[in-house]
């Protein structure tokens, strides 16, 4: 082999070496993803309840589904939110007249539940930017701190939103999160571990819901607001009735 191929050739190898390494938070990320259910996620139907409303979420790298399926005035309604887009029926009709704008509402509300559902898979979604923010502790424990963010591209209409984790340095569990939104006049939250189930190898947790006083806190604020208990409970976030069905392999 000449030398400028045989040049050539290392330059290539280290390149796809390069493409292959981990940052610090994305190892984080990927062993509390493990922790927590690993490739479980990609391999089984989930159903829940969550607040009245009957939940199936099906999700792998390439494709996903959500539904949720409840009843108003109007009869037994049913969304679907996949890659494809939203659907919406009532008694089994598909209902035609929607606005973008409801659209775009009743997709946000399905894809919140499934997303928060689910954590912390998903944090390795293309559009997600971690950051190691280094070691901390509440409540005697050490965590890791990471901060996500998401890219304009892909990153969903909400793109500015901040998202900051709390995995067990030892255990490497999701015990807090905290997040910045913008949707409905904008605010802060900050959810700790109130209850665990494990179905199926999936570990799921249900929350409190905890808010400051001041909405335009910054999400970087809350632990030191958490630890002086300035924290007020909002609501609980529970899921019930939970079921894991393992999908066929092809």
């Amino acid at each position: 082999m000449k030398f400028t191929q045989l040049l050539l050739f290392s330059v290539l190898l280290i390149s796809v070496f390069a493409c292959k390494q981990r940052t610090e938070a994305e190892k984080i990320v990927d062993t509390a993803i493990e922790a927590h259910g690993g490739n479980r996620y990609e391999e089984v139907k989930i159903d829940f309840d969550f607040r009245d409303i009957h939940y199936t979420i099906f999700k792998t790298p390439s494709a996903f589904e959500y539904i949720r399926e409840f009843k108003d005035s109007t009869g037994v309604v049913r969304d679907v939110l996949n890659n494809s887009g939203f659907v919406r029926t009532v008694n089994g009709t598909k209902i035609d007249t929607l606005t973008e704008e409801r659209i775009g509402a009743f997709s946000r509300s399905v894809n919140s539940v499934a997303y928060f559902a689910f954590l912390p898979y998903g944090l390795n979604d293309p559009a997600a930017v971690k950051t190691h923010l280094g070691e901390t502790e509440l409540n005697g424990k050490a965590y890791n701190l990471i901060k996500v963010t998401f890219v304009p591209e892909g990153g969903g209409e909400h793109f500015e939103d901040e998202f900051l984790y709390w995995f067990g340095k030892e255990d490497h569990l999701m015990d807090f999160m905290a997040y910045s939104y913008h949707t409905d006049g904008g605010g802060v939250r900050m959810r700790e571990v109130s209850g665990v189930m494990e179905v199926g190898g999936i570990r799921f947790q249900n929350y409190l819901n905890l808010k400051p006083e001041d909405k335009n806190t910054p999400v970087e604020n809350m632990q030191d607001l958490y630890i002086s208990g300035k924290l007020e409970k909002l609501s609980e976030i529970n899921l019930e009735n939970i079921l894991v069905e393992a999908l066929p392999k092809n």
